[in-house]
């Protein structure tokens, strides 16, 4: 059976990814430091898991009307950003991550975030207990207990439910977000939220610890990357004036440099992605600083849910960063002005904001600690649930059939749905040490 489901894993991983999972791919080093982050690099297991019948949702789900998805549903996809991309300066809690993003079954991205839960805490379990990797934890503080993972399951699924509910009575719902300091109940997420709007632009922290100063630097006349040879590699004067020429056009004001960026993700650590550093030309000083951000450009692979339920909807058969820009923006609130998609090179390439505030949510920030334990988890599996309804929800904005629908289904099969989903982080947590003894004995 184990052989079977190694060569199962292998399959499903070589799919997305192109070769047979190795050590001499970073992505896959990463994927085996735990579960967590094995489930983080391996959504096409997950949708390839559906097909096979490894994951049986119940009947009552193929009700519910297809919609916008993230494809890649997990705890660590949430977290805080700007609206508008660089350009705005609202700070939000929402989904953050549509890499994946498609047209489908609203329940994929239910069942994938209610494991991801379970895996959080197995997560901070396992490196407490020295059996996974993460350098970000601190070892001394208590982890939520596997009943508080059930509780905090259900208060993500009864959010969803009651978010939905308040679509259908009322559409101008759709236009809410969490945009203000999450602070019902003592959490990390006010600290974080406190953080992306220091970093924002106009924040106090906006030229010391943004993403933007923390990649660019000003020396005499002159902005530009910073040297750093882990993250960022100079290209070539032939590559630097070819992206130029194909990318110019969707920028929104001069390109000031370009760099490839290395070694950044999970699930898409092994394609090419480049920084535009876009702003006012010369003269450059403080002022012009300011008014600069960060346009990435990511080759586009195909969504994990594609190689398995292509035939779904024909909106599927878009190609893969026209797919991903399109699911995002009928997600979002206000989404990305910089968002768009271009053919490069025989590949298809993202372009969108890399945003100045961008905070995300590691395992050990939600699941770890006495804010975590007295409710703190709990209250981040309601935000996502809220967070989650809205972006679904938007996929139908010319009439209540997904939010009823949803409502009702969802309502009926929680209990199912709870179940199906641990019984699934198990089985990941199992295919994580298939996994890793294989790339090791490699």
């Amino acid at each position: 059976m184990s052989d079977n489901r190694l060569q199962h894993i292998i399959d499903a991983v070589k799919r997305i990814d192109g070769q047979t999972p190795s050590l001499q791919l970073a992505k896959h080093t990463k994927m085996a430091s735990s579960p967590f982050v094995f489930y983080r690099g391996s959504a096409q297991l997950f949708y390839a898991d559906i097909l096979s019948g490894v994951i049986n949702f119940p009947k009552e789900c193929d009700s519910i009307p297809l919609t916008s998805v993230m494809g890649d549903c997990h705890t660590s996809n949430f977290g805080f950003l700007t609206e508008e991309g660089s350009h705005g300066d609202t700070v939000i809690f929402s989904p953050n991550d549509f890499d994946d993003a498609c047209v489908g079954q609203a329940q994929w991205d239910v069942l994938r975030y209610l494991t991801s839960l379970h895996l959080a805490r197995a997560h901070c379990v396992g490196v407490v207990k020295g059996k996974y990797q993460d350098d970000a934890i601190n070892h001394s503080k208590p982890v939520v207990s596997h009943q508080d993972v059930i509780e905090a399951q259900y208060r993500f699924i009864e959010s969803y439910i009651k978010t939905c509910e308040r679509v259908k009575a009322n559409a101008s719902v759709l236009n809410e977000a969490i945009d203000t300091c999450p602070s019902t109940v003592p959490s990390k997420l006010t600290k974080l939220y406190n953080k992306a709007k220091a970093r924002s632009a106009g924040g106090e922290d906006f030229t010391s610890k943004s993403a933007l100063a923390k990649a660019v630097q000003l020396q005499g006349d002159t902005l530009a990357f910073k040297r750093n040879s882990e993250k960022f590699t100079k290209l070539s004067g032939q590559e630097y004036s070819a992206l130029l020429t194909a990318f110019a056009p969707y920028m929104d004001d001069a390109v000031v440099d370009i760099v490839k960026r290395l070694n950044a993700g999970t699930g898409s650590v092994n394609m090419n992605r480049y920084y535009f550093l876009v702003g006012p030309s010369k003269p450059h000083n403080a002022e012009s600083f300011s008014h600069c951000h960060i346009v990435e450009v990511k080759q586009q692979r195909e969504a994990a849910p594609i190689h398995y339920f292509k035939a779904l909807n024909p909106v599927n058969r878009l190609n893969a960063a026209h797919l991903t820009a399109r699911c995002q923006r009928r997600m979002q609130r206000r989404p990305d002005l910089v968002l768009d998609e271009v053919k490069y090179a025989g590949a298809h390439y993202l372009v969108r904001s890399r945003h100045h505030a961008k905070v995300g949510v590691a395992p050990h920030d939600i699941a770890m600690g006495k804010k975590a334990i007295e409710k703190g988890f709990n209250y981040f599996a309601e935000l996502c649930g809220y967070s989650l309804a809205l972006a679904h929800c938007r996929g139908d904005r010319r009439s209540t059939r997904f939010s009823s629908s949803a409502a009702k289904t969802f309502e009926s099969v929680k209990t199912l749905l709870v179940k199906v989903a641990n019984l699934y982080a198990e089985q990941v947590i199992d295919d994580h040490a298939l996994f890793k003894q294989h790339i090791e004995n490699k």
